[in-house]
C-alpha cells in the first residue's frame, strides 16, 4: 500500500478541548479541597493585647488556652475543668519553685470565664496568674 507524501503525522492545529477538559478538573479539584473542612479549633488569638514596658517573667509557667465556648485546652488537647484541675495540680507538685498560670484567651471570652479559670488554678495551687500579651511592634524610624 503507498501512503501520500503530502500527509503529516499529528501535524494538524492543536485541539482546545484536551487543555480545557484538565483546566476545568484542575478547578473540580481545587473547589472540592477548599470546602473541606480544616482539622483543628479556630482559636483567635490575632487580637492578643499589646502593652510596653512589662517585666517577662522570672518563673515557669503553665500555658492554658480557652475560646469563646469556654473549653479548655492543656498541652495541645482540649479538657475538661475536672481534668485541667489534676493537670494543674500535677504540674505543681513535680516542680519546687512557684508556678504562674498564663492564660490565652480568645478574644471573644468574657471576664467571667478568665476569673472562673483563675479560681479554678488556685483551687490546683497556682497563685499568680498572668494573661498573655504581646510587645509591641517596634516602628521603623525613617533615616535621617
Amino acid at each position: 500500500m503507498k501512503f501520500p507524501r503530502s500527509a503529516k503525522m499529528l501535524g494538524s492545529q492543536s485541539d482546545a478541548a484536551p487543555y480545557a477538559t484538565v483546566f476545568f478538573l484542575l478547578v473540580i479539584f481545587l473547589l472540592i479541597a477548599a470546602l473541606l473542612p480544616t482539622p483543628g479549633i479556630n482559636l483567635s488569638l490575632v487580637s492578643v493585647p499589646t502593652a510596653d514596658d512589662l517585666s517577662g517573667m522570672d518563673r515557669p509557667g503553665i500555658a492554658v488556652a480557652i475560646d469563646c465556648s469556654n473549653r479548655l485546652y492543656f498541652a495541645n488537647q482540649m479538657v475538661s475543668a475536672a481534668q485541667l484541675k489534676s493537670d494543674l495540680s500535677n504540674a505543681v507538685s513535680q516542680t519546687t519553685a512557684p508556678v504562674d498560670l498564663i492564660i490565652q484567651a480568645d478574644k471573644t471570652v468574657s471576664y467571667d470565664q478568665v476569673l472562673q479559670l483563675s479560681l479554678l488554678a488556685r483551687d490546683a495551687g497556682i497563685t499568680n496568674a498572668l494573661l498573655a500579651t504581646m510587645p509591641r511592634t517596634a516602628s521603623v524610624l525613617p533615616p535621617p
